[in-house]
C-alpha cells in the first residue's frame, strides 16, 4: 500500500480528532487540504508518539491519531512503553513502516528492517490493541473497527517506498527555515482552534 493511500483513507475518517504527522506520512498529508487540527513533528525526530500522548491525555474528548514512521518510533521505543502505561482511551497510533530512513531521498534501511515486529512490541508494553495491516483493502474493512475499539491503540501499516532521487548528479538541499518552524506554527494553531488561548487569558 502506499503512504498517500493509507492517509488519504486515514483523514476520510479522523473526524474532529487532532492528528500528528512525520516523515513520509507528513509529506503525504501535505498533498491533501490543510487541516487546521493537523501539526507536523519535526524537528523533533522520534517525538510524535509522546506529542501525541500529551494532547490525548490534555484532551480525553477528543481522539488523537499519530502518524509515525518505522525508523522515527525506535528513535523513541520507550515512549511504547509510557502510552500503554497511561492507557489514553483516545489514542490511535499509526506506525508506516516502509522498512527504510529517508524514503524517496537516501533510502537507509531501518535497523531491523523486515525482521522487527513493532505489532508485537506494542502488545508486549500494553497497548488495549495492536495489529499489523499489508494492503490498503485491508485497512479499510478494518478501521471502523480499529477507531471504535479499546485504546490505546497500535496498528504497524506495511507500505510502499519511491526509489531514492539523491546522488552525485543530484545532492541533498539546505531544508528551509520553515520546515523546523511549522512544528511551533501549527501546534499555536490548534490551541487558537480549540480556544485554549482564550481559556489562558480568561
Amino acid at each position: 500500500m502506499k503512504t498517500l493511500d493509507a492517509c488519504k483513507l486515514l483523514d476520510m475518517h479522523r473526524g474532529d480528532a487532532i492528528v500528528v504527522c512525520t516523515m513520509g506520512a507528513m509529506n503525504a498529508l501535505d498533498k491533501l487540504p490543510v487541516n487546521p487540527l493537523a501539526m507536523a513533528c519535526v524537528p523533533l525526530m522520534g517525538g510524535a508518539a509522546s506529542i501525541g500522548l500529551g494532547l490525548a491525555l490534555a484532551r480525553p474528548e477528543r481522539k488523537v491519531f499519530v502518524f509515525d514512521g518505522d525508523a522515527s518510533l525506535l528513535m523513541e521505543l520507550g515512549g511504547l512503553v509510557s502510552i500503554a502505561h497511561a492507557k489514553p482511551k483516545n489514542f490511535f497510533h499509526f506506525v508506516f513502516n516502509n522498512s527504510i530512513q529517508f524514503a524517496g531521498l537516501g533510502n537507509l534501511d531501518t535497523p531491523g528492517a523486515r525482521r522487527a515486529d513493532m505489532a508485537a512490541m506494542a502488545s508486549a508494553c500494553g497497548f488495549d490493541s495492536s495489529q499489523r495491516i499489508t494492503n490498503l483493502e485491508d485497512l479499510e474493512a478494518r478501521l471502523p473497527s480499529v477507531l471504535n475499539g479499546p485504546a490505546p491503540s497500535f496498528v504497524e501499516l506495511v507500505v510502499e517506498y519511491d526509489n531514492p532521487s539523491l546522488g552525485i548528479e543530484n545532492p541533498a538541499v539546505e531544508m528551509t527555515d520553515e520546515r523546523f518552524s511549522r512544528m511551533g506554527d501549527e501546534i499555536r494553531r490548534i490551541r487558537r482552534h480549540l480556544g485554549c488561548d482564550a481559556e489562558i487569558r480568561s
